[in-house]
């Protein structure tokens, strides 16, 4: 499995998404080294991809026919269309961690939550994926929007994605999550239930205590 035009993302990012792509069944995921990377460290030929090998099969996803997905309870490849979870009570929502934790996401739900605030009964929990990416939220106001909508913001680093501190989930809970595992027991409890899905799903899905397309709040 291979990754093309992700110069942007960051060396964390580049990690999960070879992480991701094992857990999907590949026996390697390979993001060429670009930007500053390449331009800081000698880089091995081996790390990149052989544009003219052959492959098995190839294929193309369009990503504007696709509604917004949702990996349901306990298995990241269970993922269905947001239509067919629609309508799920959370308790929880939790942006943030390694994955889904970097500026342009946690100011994607804010965009989503500016000038409203959090419905009674769902915690939002906020947790950025470093120190600098909490300073830039800080810097452009994102951090504000979020707070000022009811999110509570935790340290940086794991948060609860690792099920021992800062909101870890009790028995029945349903949390509708933007980290990268909702195997179960993972946040917390064994009991509890998780949902996977994006920031701005995360963010609407907040402001109605059920999971919620966000186009449908805009």
């Amino acid at each position: 499995m291979e990754y093309h035009g992700l110069e942007w993302l960051s060396l964390a990012g580049r990690q999960t998404l070879c992480t991701m792509a094992v857990e999907l069944g590949a026996k390697a995921g390979i993001v060429p080294p670009s930007g500053e990377v390449a331009e800081h460290f000698e880089v091995p030929a081996w790390l990149y991809v052989d544009l003219t090998a052959e492959v098995a099969r190839e294929v193309s996803i369009d990503i504007e026919e696709l509604e917004p997905q949702v990996a349901q309870p306990h298995a990241v490849d269970h993922v269905v269309d947001l239509s067919e979870v629609a309508g799920t009570h959370v308790d929880v929502v939790f942006i943030g961690t390694c994955t889904n934790g970097r500026h342009e996401d946690m100011h994607a739900a804010a965009q989503t939550l500016r000038g409203r605030r959090v419905t009674s009964g769902v915690r939002l929990l906020v947790t950025p994926a470093s120190r600098n990416e909490f300073q830039h939220a800080l810097a452009d106001g994102t951090v504000s929007t979020l707070v000022e909508a009811g999110a509570i913001m935790t340290t940086p680093g794991c948060g609860p994605c690792m099920g021992r501190h800062m909101g870890t989930l009790g028995d029945g809970e349903v949390c509708l999550s933007t980290g990268n595992r909702n195997f179960r027991g993972r946040m917390g409890s064994p009991r509890s239930h998780i949902y996977l899905a994006s920031p701005r799903v995360a963010a609407a899905t907040a402001l109605t205590s059920v999971i919620t397309d966000p186009r449908e709040v805009m």
